[in-house]
C-alpha cells in the first residue's frame, strides 16, 4: 500500500494530533474515519467473484466445481457416499459426516442455557427457539406461527389437503415423511425404541416417553377446570370434552358424533369392516390395535391387571374395573328407561336393546338373531354339536360353560343363589329368577292367540301345544 495515500495520512495525521496533544472529540472524530475508510478498502478488496459452475437442469450457480458435483446428485438421484455400519447413503459427504455421529452418539453442539447437546449445529439453532420463543415462519393462511421452516411446510398441507409420501405396501398416503416412516414399521415389525426398566419396544420415540410415564407415575397434562391429571395430551383433550360437552368429529355414513378424532377414525372400521391389526400366531385380525394386544395374552397366559383385594388377576384392565364393581357394589351405569343399574358400561349396551328390540348378532344358517355376540356364538354350537366344556369329575360335556357351572353344583351340592323373601336356594342363577316371579306375580311369557301368561317359557312352549294339535311325545309301548 503506497505510503502517500489516505491511509498514511490518516496515520500521520493522528500521530501529529497525539503529539499536539488533541482533543476528545477530535480523537474520536479521526477513529470513525479510519474505520470507514478500513471498511471501504476490505470491501473492494473482497469483492465476491462470479460463479462460473452452473447446473445445466435448473441453472443454479456454485462457486466451486466439487459444489456442483454434489448439486447434480440432487436430480441424478445418486448417493455415491454410504456408512459403514448401517450402510445408509447420502448424496453429500457432509450429510454423511453428521450421520455416522448417531453411531458414534458425538453430539458436538451444546446450548449454553440448558447444556443439552446436538450432533448438528442447525438443530441446536432451531432448539434455541424454544428458548427464545422466536418463530420466524408463519403460515400466510390463518397466521399460525413455527419455529422450524419444515414444520411450516408440514402445516401448509392441512389446508392443500396435499399427502405426498406413500407406503410402497399397502398404499396409504401420509403428508409428512416421517409419519410414513413410523408407519412402514407397521409391517417390517421393527421397534427400535426400548424402555430401560421392563425392556418393552416401540416403534416410535413418542411412544416410548409416554409409556415411561407408567414407571415414573407423572402426569403432566392437568385439567384447569377439575384438576384431573393425566400422561398423555391426546388424553387431556379428550377428557376436557366431558366439561364442555362437544363432539365435533361426526362420522359421514350415521352421523355419530364424537369428542376426539381418534375415535372417529376406530368408528369408521365398523363400517368399512376394517381390521388392520392381526395375530401372528392364529390370524386374527382386529380393528382396534388395543384388541389385538389384549387378544396376544390370550396365548402369552399374561394377567397383568390384579386386584388389590382379592388378587383376582385379568388380562384387560376394563375386566379388572369390572370386577373391582362386585367389591365396592357400584353400579354407576343406569338404563334411562327403566332406571336398572350396571356395574358396566358394555352391559348396559346390551341391555339397552331389550328396550330397542335390536339383534345385531344373525346366525348365518338358520338367520336367528340375537341380542348379545356371546349368545350367537353359543348358539351356533348348536349347528356344529361342539361342547368344549366338560366336567372333570364326571365327564359330561356342555355347549356353554354356564351350563358346566351350573352342572358343577351337582357334583358339590352348593346352592350360592337364595331368594330374600322365603330362604329357598338354587344352584343357578336363571332359576332363582324364574323363582321370584312367584312372589312377585311377573309372568313375561304370554301366548299370541289367546294371551294367556306364564312364569316360564318352556311353559308357554307347551301350552302353544294346545292350538297347534302337536303331540311330540309318543308312548314307547302303544305309540
Amino acid at each position: 500500500m503506497s505510503r502517500t495515500g489516505p491511509l498514511a495520512k490518516l496515520r500521520r495525521s493522528s500521530r501529529t494530533r497525539d503529539h499536539a496533544g488533541p482533543t476528545d472529540q477530535q480523537e474520536h472524530r479521526g477513529r470513525r474515519a479510519l474505520r470507514l475508510y478500513l471498511r471501504q478498502q476490505c470491501s473492494q478488496a473482497f469483492t465476491r467473484p462470479p460463479e462460473p459452475y452452473s447446473c445445466e437442469q435448473c441453472g443454479k450457480a456454485f462457486s466451486r466445481q466439487c459444489n456442483l458435483r454434489a448439486h447434480q446428485c440432487v436430480h441424478t438421484g445418486e448417493k455415491p457416499y454410504s456408512c459403514e455400519q448401517c450402510g445408509k447413503a447420502f448424496s453429500q459427504q457432509r450429510t454423511l459426516w453428521v450421520h455416522r455421529r448417531i453411531h458414534t452418539g458425538g453430539k458436538p453442539h451444546s446450548c449454553e442455557e440448558c447444556g443439552e447437546a446436538f450432533s448438528h449445529h442447525s438443530v441446536l439453532l432451531t432448539h434455541k427457539r424454544i428458548h427464545t420463543g422466536e418463530k420466524p415462519y408463519s403460515c400466510e393462511q390463518c397466521g399460525k406461527a413455527f419455529s422450524h421452516p419444515g414444520h411450516l411446510q408440514a402445516h401448509r398441507r392441512i389446508h392443500t389437503g396435499e399427502k405426498p409420501y406413500s407406503c410402497e405396501q399397502c398404499g396409504n398416503v401420509f403428508s409428512q415423511q416421517s409419519t410414513l416412516q413410523v408407519h412402514r414399521r407397521i409391517h417390517t415389525g421393527e421397534k427400535p425404541y426400548s424402555c430401560e426398566q421392563c425392556g418393552k419396544a416401540f416403534s416410535h420415540p413418542g411412544h416410548l416417553q409416554v409409556h415411561r410415564r407408567i414407571h415414573t407415575g407423572e402426569k403432566p397434562y392437568s385439567c384447569e377446570q377439575c384438576g384431573k391429571a393425566f400422561s398423555r395430551h391426546s388424553h387431556l383433550q379428550a377428557h376436557q370434552s366431558v366439561h364442555t360437552g362437544e363432539k365435533p368429529h361426526l362420522c359421514e355414513q350415521c352421523g355419530k358424533a364424537f369428542s376426539h378424532h381418534s375415535v372417529l377414525e376406530r368408528h369408521k372400521r365398523i363400517h368399512t369392516g376394517e381390521k388392520p391389526y392381526s395375530c401372528e400366531q392364529c390370524g386374527k385380525a382386529f380393528s382396534q390395535h388395543s384388541g389385538l394386544r389384549a387378544h396376544k395374552r390370550i396365548h402369552t397366559g399374561e394377567k397383568p391387571y390384579s386386584c388389590e383385594q382379592c388378587g383376582k388377576v385379568f388380562s384387560r384392565h376394563s375386566h379388572l374395573q369390572a370386577h373391582q364393581h362386585v367389591h365396592t357394589g357400584e353400579k354407576p351405569y343406569s338404563c334411562e328407561q327403566c332406571g336398572k343399574a350396571f356395574s358396566h358400561h358394555s352391559v348396559l349396551l346390551s341391555h339397552k336393546r331389550i328396550h330397542t328390540g335390536e339383534k345385531p348378532y344373525s346366525c348365518e344358517q338358520c338367520g336367528k338373531a340375537f341380542f348379545r355376540h356371546h349368545h350367537l356364538q353359543a348358539h351356533k354350537r348348536i349347528h356344529t354339536g361342539e361342547k368344549p366344556y366338560s366336567c372333570e369329575q364326571c365327564g359330561k360335556v356342555f355347549s356353554r360353560h354356564s351350563h358346566l357351572q351350573a352342572h358343577q353344583h351337582v357334583h358339590t351340592g352348593e346352592k350360592p343363589y337364595s331368594c330374600e323373601q322365603c330362604g329357598k336356594a338354587f344352584s343357578h342363577h336363571s332359576v332363582l329368577l324364574s323363582h321370584k316371579r312367584i312372589h312377585t306375580g311377573e309372568k313375561p311369557y304370554s301366548c299370541e292367540q289367546c294371551g294367556k301368561a306364564f312364569f316360564r317359557h318352556h311353559h308357554l312352549q307347551a301350552h302353544k301345544r294346545v292350538h297347534t294339535g302337536e303331540k311330540p311325545d309318543s308312548c314307547v309301548q302303544c305309540g
